[in-house]
């Protein structure tokens, strides 16, 4: 399970990266808030189940949300969440959707892995607690840093509130460090290119 967040040079995936992804060995590609910043992804996501949007999108959205997939040691469930605090677009309640969606797919699998895609700790911890006994893991996404909050709540499931990210080491979240640094110290709008150099 890959998040595929900013695979298209840090806005957005492309059904050819997300191709590329799956034919390298990904079962299924988890998003976000950046979900729609690509072009051909509104036509890619009707074609492929395995591209995930956030749940939480409001009925009629392209795409889904979740997943069953058999595997050799039997099913598993994905399913991915965008949270609302400081998050854009503010979608619907994600504690809601998931209780929905949770229950509909626990007739299928009691094995389920949810993206809670969000950027405070609290929020997805909350997420976490709310799934505690219901999921087998929830794993946040969106901050680009690993936090390390790893631990199983008492009703079983395995919670991390970030995964953090794959991408350069010398980098701030990914970006190139100076065009960020002269940002914060200078006020002024800026591009942030994609960081060269070792991942």
């Amino acid at each position: 399970i890959v998040n595929g967040e900013n695979a298209a040079g840090g806005r957005g995936i492309t059904g050819k990266i997300t191709i590329e992804l799956l034919r390298a060995g990904v079962s299924v590609v988890t998003t976000g808030d950046h979900i729609w910043d690509q072009k051909d992804i509104v036509a890619f996501l009707a074609l492929e189940p395995r591209l995930l949007r956030p749940l939480n999108y409001p009925d009629g959205a392209p795409g889904g949300g979740s997943i069953v997939l058999e595997t050799a040691k039997g099913k598993i469930g994905v399913i991915n969440v965008q949270a609302r605090t400081f998050m854009q677009p503010i979608l619907e309640n994600p504690f809601r959707a998931l209780e929905t969606a949770v229950t509909k797919m626990r007739h299928e699998t009691a094995n389920i892995i949810v993206d809670a895609h969000g950027e405070t700790t609290s929020e997805k911890i909350a997420l976490g607690r709310f799934l505690d006994g219901k999921v087998s893991a929830v794993i946040g996404t969106h901050t680009h840093v690993q936090t390390a909050d790893e631990q199983i709540f008492p009703g079983g499931t395995a919670f991390l509130c970030d995964a953090g990210m794959c991408g350069p080491v010398n980098s701030i979240l990914g970006r190139a460090i100076e065009p960020i640094m002269n940002r914060f110290v200078s006020n002024l709008p800026a591009s942030f290119p994609v960081a060269a150099g070792e991942v």
